[in-house]
């Protein structure tokens, strides 16, 4: 069994990897074909996505004796760590030099880059030319370290890690689950859905936290409830509980939360994980998390999508208690921008208003007559998708009052029986 079968995810990444080993476990092989052995690897991306688990999957798989460097000792001491583990490394046979978190070596950011111990780095890379020395590096931060590290003949691949999605972040979940114990109602493709996208670490952290839940409670087993309590804890900072909050107030959070649910799942079915009137902490708002299709980027009906359901709790809002919504700023500002950004990146409602840089009066306030009269049309859109589905957006409003919190699950089953009785 390979040591990167022991890691959840990452197939792309894995493949990568498994054959740089291969050429470092059969470096002879390789030389003899006048194959050169790689310089060097780096890993970048969040805290907590498993970076330094693979670096040591890749130590281990390769069988090749490694140092690894961590910046533990003042800059002067460390500097000098660092030039004597490399000159140790350069009379092995063929080794692995590990720089775990290299951004953290040094209190550099993206405009000072020349801090020594980067620069000394970079020597004692170039100094093992022509020897089997391999580095291995991890890091958070990419920014903050010089362009001349990251090129190749140092680090000859430099791969971005993300956090896991789909069915990699199904599996890491399943396999959370399975050091615990649960009861058999446990959806993992429902928890998966408001999951996805956050790191390995916080992952593990909520399927913790659910079992502290049961253990305090004097239950046996963790159920859905305690996963969906600790996600809204850790992953939404959402208040312990709701209890304390006037009715009234619940009833038009309820209100606007729906309204960019309902908009969102009949623009696009499935789309939302979870919608709660549990909001952030020391806030009296609620929550609603969308996924965004795969193909966001590239579409233009994603991107109005978006600014539709953005303007959706103000919508429900004003249409149900007949006065603007005083908790729609940060909406309003998302629609804003990606109007905007039709405007001047796309010419998306044609040249008269594209701003083209040292533009003059006439044609800026164009651009702003443009950028109000497409955003009414949008809000028009929003109001009329909500009135076509009163039904929909009253059972949510009703749901959401009475569970405090709706998973996808529970969304689809509300949507599916309102258009049944309809």
């Amino acid at each position: 069994m390979s040591e990167f079968d022991k890691i959840i995810g990452y197939a792309d990444i894995k493949d990568e990897l498994i054959r740089f080993c291969d050429v470092l476990k059969n470096f002879k092989d390789y030389k003899r074909l006048g194959v050169e052995i790689p310089r060097g690897i780096l890993l970048y991306g969040e805290p907590g996505i498993g970076k330094t688990l693979l670096a040591k999957s890749f130590i281990k798989e390769s069988k090749i004796k490694s140092f690894t460097i961590r910046k533990d000792k003042h800059s002067r001491e460390f500097v000098n760590h660092i030039r004597n583990i490399f000159y140790k490394v350069k009379k092995e046979e063929c080794a692995i030099v590990f720089l775990d978190d290299i951004d953290k070596f040094a209190n550099e950011d993206e405009y000072h880059k020349d801090a020594e111990e980067y620069v000394v780095v970079q020597s004692c890379i170039d100094d093992c030319k022509g020897s089997n020395v391999f580095v291995l590096a991890t890091a958070n931060n990419i920014y903050c370290l010089p362009n001349s590290l990251m090129r190749a003949g140092r680090f000859d691949k430099v791969i971005q890690m993300t956090c896991p999605g789909g069915d990699d972040a199904k599996k890491i979940i399943k396999y959370f689950l399975s050091k615990k114990r649960v009861l058999g109602d446990i959806d993992i493709d429902d928890i998966s859905s408001f999951l996805a996208g956050h790191s390995c670490a916080e992952l593990e952290m909520v399927i913790n936290e659910a079992g502290i839940y049961v253990v305090f409670d004097k239950r046996s087993k963790i159920e859905q409830r305690d996963i969906i309590k600790a996600c809204m804890r850790l992953i939404f900072d959402a208040s312990e509980s709701v209890e304390n909050i006037d009715t009234n107030i619940l009833k038009k959070i309820a209100v606007h939360e729906s309204g960019h649910a309902v908009i969102s799942e009949i623009l696009e079915p499935g789309s939302v994980n979870l919608v709660s009137i549990c909001g952030y902490s020391n806030n009296s708002g609620g929550i609603t998390s969308v996924r965004k299709p795969d193909d966001y980027n590239f579409s233009v009906v994603a991107k109005e999508n978006e600014i539709i359901r953005s303007l959706g709790g103000k919508a429900a809002t004003e249409m149900i208690y007949g006065t603007f919504d005083l908790g729609c700023d940060g909406d309003l500002h998302t629609a804003f921008d990606l109007v905007t950004t039709f405007v001047d990146d796309y010419g998306a409602y044609g040249f008269n208003a594209f701003e083209r840089g040292n533009s003059s009066q006439y044609l800026l306030e164009s651009k702003d007559r443009k950028v109000a009269e497409e955003l009414d049309r949008y809000y028009r859109k929003s109001k009329q998708i909500i009135a076509e589905n009163r039904g929909f957006f009253d059972a949510m409003v009703q749901e959401l009052l009475k569970e405090k919190t709706l998973t996808k699950k529970q969304i689809r089953s509300i949507r599916d029986s309102v258009m049944i009785r309809a």
